[in-house]
């Protein structure tokens, strides 16, 4: 079962870095989602995010933003205007981005090629059924199997706020087995024909 409509951001520690075009333009490259990776502590449960995970959003054609900071106001790319890439490969989403050359596009390149900001984070939503919970693992430990990816972004501090870790404590409570939630969905499935998973 899905979150109730929460925006969940997450991390990424896979570096970022900014390379040049043949045009001296510069290019920043990386993996916002990592595929297959266990998480650190979530505050309580690990979390791994399954290939499957980002098709809605490709196949949905998300009109993905990059920015700074979760600053909607800091826009650095964006894919319809072809200035952003993603594209999955086998070890995440790759992103390819174009910084606008703003004076907070231009402040984030440098401060990447200072190495002052090396991490990012990107926010999406979890549909419903999009999770899968292992309470045999110690803590527990979460797939996400169907997510709508919202936005990227070079981030200062890439850490989770409250909020996030908030919005994932409730996905826990709801999926942990004797809670009513999950009584409840064994019991619809079950009538269902489609059994638990």
């Amino acid at each position: 079962m899905g979150q109730d409509g929460g925006i969940e951001r997450r991390a990424f520690t896979q570096e970022l870095r900014v390379d040049q075009t043949e045009d001296f333009r510069p290019v920043i490259r990386g993996y916002p989602i990592v595929f297959n990776a266990l998480s650190q502590d979530l505050g309580g449960f690990r979390e791994i995010i399954r290939p499957q995970a980002i098709t809605r959003t490709l196949e949905e054609g998300v009109d993905l933003r990059a920015l700074v900071n979760h600053d909607t106001s800091m826009v650095l790319g964006r894919l319809s205007a072809k200035t952003l890439r993603v594209e999955p490969d086998e070890i995440g989403l790759k992103m390819t981005l174009y910084p606008a050359a703003t004076t907070y596009g231009k402040n984030i390149v440098e401060s990447m090629r200072r190495g002052d900001v090396t991490g990012g984070s990107f926010a999406f939503r979890l549909m419903p059924a999009g999770e899968s919970w292992n309470f045999q693992s110690d803590p527990p430990v979460r797939e996400v199997l169907d997510m709508r990816v919202s936005e990227i972004s070079i981030v200062t501090f890439p850490a989770y706020t409250d909020t996030d870790v908030a919005v994932a404590q409730r996905a826990l409570a709801t999926a942990r087995p004797g809670s009513s939630i999950a009584l409840l969905r064994a019991r619809l499935e079950a009538t269902l024909g489609r059994g638990t998973r």
